[in-house]
């Protein structure tokens, strides 16, 4: 018998269409190795050898519409790929996929099964959907570097400058900030660097004749630079490091961020 997760598992290992990975697995008795067989021996099944394959090349894409961005990832195994014109006309399908739900997951969900059925043939290469989302706010700035493989979006405040926006959104590609705010760094990360640094520092034999008390003081300090280096408001802004980033946007403009990467 042929259920409804053996078409599903089918789907993802070949990148067909559902109708053609039921159709198969009617046709194999439910064997899932000679359904896979069929599909190649069909030409169905470009993705079924390759859908092991590594992917690590790919492309982001972010399109502002109002109070609104809309950002898609998709990853794929080659450059040259990444940069054809079906794989942009795809990730703009996928965009206007967004713009017509609700959720990410139910857009998410109906791109899977484009990409199965319209695209998975054409491009020839195993592909994820890493990303598909809506992101709003009173303000929003995006970037996108100029290898398509990292970009950033920033949610801020009322009244907040787009143009410093702009460029704290391209400060979060460049510098990877963890959190906004040092605060917002938890007491368990720092409880394990702190950890991690001490028994680093106790193993440094210049140390050796110092009281714990003291490497603890030492390192309490080596917390303050930790928290600070990775939250966006404390870290050198890259347009000016003489600046910090809150210094320019103001510490309390920022609501939130999101940074994506290939």
């Amino acid at each position: 018998m042929v259920t409804a997760q053996m078409i599903k598992e089918l789907r993802e290992r070949t990148g067909v269409g559902m109708s053609d990975c039921k159709n198969a697995l009617v046709e194999a008795d439910g064997n899932m190795d000679t359904a896979i067989d069929l599909l190649r021996k069909k030409g169905l099944s470009k993705a079924a050898k390759r859908s092991g394959n590594e992917t690590s090349e790919g492309r982001i894409k972010i399109v502002a519409d109002g109070n609104a961005v809309y950002v898609v990832v998709v990853s794929c195994e080659t450059d040259f790929v990444a940069r054809n014109d079906v794989f942009e006309g795809m990730l703009d399908h996928f965009i206007t996929i967004r713009k017509g739900e609700t959720t990410d997951e139910a857009a998410i969900a109906k791109a899977e099964e484009l990409k199965a059925s319209e695209y998975t043939l054409k491009v020839g290469e195993n592909m994820q959907i890493r990303t598909l989302t809506k992101i709003e706010g009173d303000v929003i700035a995006s970037y996108v570097h100029s290898n398509y493989k990292n970009g950033s979006v920033v949610v801020a405040k009322a009244g907040t400058d787009t143009n410093i926006l702009k460029q704290v959104a391209m400060h979060v590609v460049a510098s990877a900030p963890q959190v906004i705010s040092p605060s917002d760094i938890s007491n368990a990360d720092v409880a394990k660097e702190k950890e991690i640094q001490l028994a680093l520092m106790e193993q440094d034999p210049k140390n050796a004749s110092k009281p714990k008390e003291i490497l603890e003081k030492i390192i309490d300090g080596k917390m303050t630079k930790f928290r600070e280096e990775n939250a966006l408001l404390t870290q050198p802004f890259v347009v000016n490091p003489d600046q910090k980033v809150g210094e320019v946007i103001g510490k309390d403009s920022i609501i939130a961020f999101y940074r994506y990467a290939i």
